[in-house]
C-alpha cells in the first residue's frame, strides 16, 4: 500500500491527518463566523495559513539554534533551564515567526480595512502553524495525543493570536492616522502578550510537577474564557480603519 511516511500506510495516514486537521478547521470557521460586517477574501485567508505552515517551519529551525545556545550557558537539569526555554525559545521564536509573517502577508492588503481583520489574520496564521504542528505530532506519536492537543493546545494557539490581533489591528489603525509611536508600541504589546501566555503555558506542561499542572489548568480556563470574551468584544465594536492604508513599510521595528 502506498506511504506517505515510513510506516504508515495511507489509509492510517488519512485518519491521523483528519484527526490533527479538524480542531484548528472548525475553531478557524468560528473565528471566520464572527466577522460579520465584511468576509475576508478566500484567498488571502488560505495564504495566510500558508504562512502560519511557513512560520512553523521557521521556528523548528529557530528553537533549535537558540536550544543549543542556552544549553551552551545554563545546566539543563534545573527548572530555570525549562522556563528559559519556554519563554525564551519556544514562545519568543514562534510568535516572532508568526508575526513576520502575519505582517508580511496582510499588513499592506487593501481587504485590511476593519479592526478586527486583525484578529482574523492572526488566528489564520496561528492555526496554520497549529495544525501544521499537530500534523507532525500525531503522525510521529499517535491518536492518543489528539484529544488533548484538541482541547488544550490549538485553542491555547489560537488565544495567543487573537491578543496579538486586536493589537495588530490597532497598529495599523494607528499607522494610517500617522501615529507611529503608537503602532510600535501596539505591535510590541501584542507580540509581549503573546509570547508571556504562550511561555507560561509550555512552562507549566514542561515543568510537569503537581503544582504545575493545578496553575495551568487554572491559567489555561482564565484565559480561554478571557480569549472567547476579547473576540466577542472585538467582533461587536468592530470599526473602519480610516483612512486608506499607506505603503508597507518593512522598517517599523516591534
Amino acid at each position: 500500500m502506498f506511504c506517505l511516511f515510513p510506516g504508515l500506510p495511507l489509509l492510517p495516514f488519512l485518519v491521523y491527518l483528519l484527526a490533527a486537521l479538524l480542531p484548528a478547521a472548525i475553531l478557524l470557521h468560528y473565528v471566520y463566523q464572527q466577522d460579520t460586517i465584511e468576509k475576508e477574501p478566500a484567498g488571502l485567508l488560505w495564504s495566510l495559513l500558508a504562512m502560519g505552515c511557513l512560520a512553523a517551519l521557521c521556528a523548528g529551525l529557530l528553537e533549535a539554534l537558540g536550544d543549543f545556545l542556552l544549553r551552551r550557558v545554563i545546566s539543563t537539569t534545573g527548572p530555570v533551564y525549562i522556563v528559559l526555554l519556554a519563554f525564551l525559545v519556544v514562545a519568543a521564536v514562534e510568535e516572532g515567526a508568526k508575526l513576520f509573517f502575519l505582517r508580511l502577508r496582510s499588513w499592506n492588503d487593501p481587504a485590511f480595512n476593519y479592526r478586527f481583520d486583525g484578529v482574523v489574520y492572526a488566528v489564520f496564521v496561528s492555526l496554520g502553524f497549529a495544525a501544521y504542528e499537530n500534523v507532525q505530532y500525531i503522525v510521529n506519536y499517535g491518536l492518543s495525543i489528539a484529544l488533548p492537543r484538541a482541547l488544550l493546545a490549538i485553542p491555547g494557539h489560537m488565544s495567543f493570536s487573537i491578543f496579538m490581533g486586536v493589537y495588530y489591528g490597532r497598529a495599523r489603525l494607528q499607522t494610517n492616522l500617522g501615529d507611529r509611536a503608537g503602532a510600535r508600541r501596539s505591535l510590541r504589546a501584542g507580540f509581549l502578550y503573546a509570547v508571556f501566555l504562550h511561555g507560561f503555558y509550555d512552562s507549566c506542561t514542561m515543568v510537569a510537577t503537581t503544582l504545575s499542572t493545578i496553575i495551568f489548568l487554572v491559567f489555561i480556563l482564565l484565559m480561554f474564557a478571557l480569549a472567547y470574551h476579547t473576540l466577542k468584544r472585538e467582533a461587536e465594536t468592530d470599526a473602519p480603519i480610516v483612512p486608506p492604508a499607506p505603503p508597507y513599510d518593512p522598517t517599523l521595528p516591534l
